[in-house]
């Protein structure tokens, strides 16, 4: 079921997004070599709660995975697409090319929002694909207007991508947000203009376009979260909480 929401939660939503994008700069901040990714994930649940809201990934249990997730935060590193579990010894290196993903329960609504950075100076690759990642995020939201659909923000990102040669994380895609961190509907990134259920005003989805520099397949570690690209490749997420509005997109999850 689709819900949608009142312009009192859009608001509520706002500000959850604002914190989150503050929570989430000053994270990237801090990212360095030498720096324990479980650093990172204190810093992360320690910003949250001092603004009285609450990680809304911490003991998350998703459909089918046996144990909630451990940590307020994802820190994925190169290989791994998404859902990285911080760890004492899961440090950062010169070059790494690092994605922070997390939620934030603001009031009790939830946005979503995800950046991709790069540890000190990348190489000429890396800078290109976490760029094409930020670009293909934009594509997405562009095409997220009132009366178009899901397939319309699949196919602006498929189409973008594409030319680029670069491969999209398979079976992972965006979804609604809001009163949980996962609702209807299903937001591909790939996709036919035309399909899927029509956006309407009111609706609330986060949007996040997965690259790699290799073919796109994925596999899962033995943790049931980690996801990484099967042949090894560098990945990148990007992702923001979006309203859809009568003049358009609106980014909840940005700085403002």
């Amino acid at each position: 079921m689709i819900h949608i929401k009142t312009k009192e939660e859009i608001a509520i939503l706002r500000e959850g997004g604002r914190r989150l994008a503050t929570i989430l700069h000053t994270l990237a901040g801090k990212v360095a070599p030498g720096v324990s990714s479980l650093e990172i994930d204190r810093m992360a649940k320690e910003l949250a709660e001092q603004g009285r809201d609450k990680p809304a990934f911490l003991g998350y249990r998703p459909e089918g995975v046996k144990k909630p997730y451990p940590a307020s935060i994802c820190i994925s590193i190169n290989d791994e697409v998404v859902h990285g579990i911080p760890r004492e010894k899961k440090v950062f290196k010169e070059g790494d090319i690092v994605t922070l993903d997390m939620g934030l329960i603001h009031k009790d609504l939830v946005t979503d929002s995800a950046i991709t950075i790069i540890v000190g100076k990348g190489d000429k690759n890396a800078e290109r694909l976490v760029e094409s990642t930020r670009a293909a995020l934009r594509k997405g939201i562009a095409a997220a207007k009132a009366g178009n659909t899901v397939g319309d923000i699949g196919y602006a990102i498929e189409q973008f991508v594409k030319p680029l040669g670069y491969g999209q994380a398979e079976g992972l895609a965006g979804h609604g947000v809001g009163y949980h961190l996962h609702e209807d509907p299903y937001v591909p990134n790939t996709g036919q203009k035309g399909d899927g259920p029509v956006l309407r005003v009111g609706m609330v989805i986060a949007i996040e376009p997965m690259l790699t520099e290799g073919s796109g397949e994925v596999t899962f570690d033995r943790d049931g979260y980690t996801v990484r690209t099967k042949d090894g490749s560098r990945s990148t997420q990007c992702e923001h909480t979006i309203a859809i509005t009568e003049n358009g997109p609106f980014i909840l999850t940005d700085l403002g």
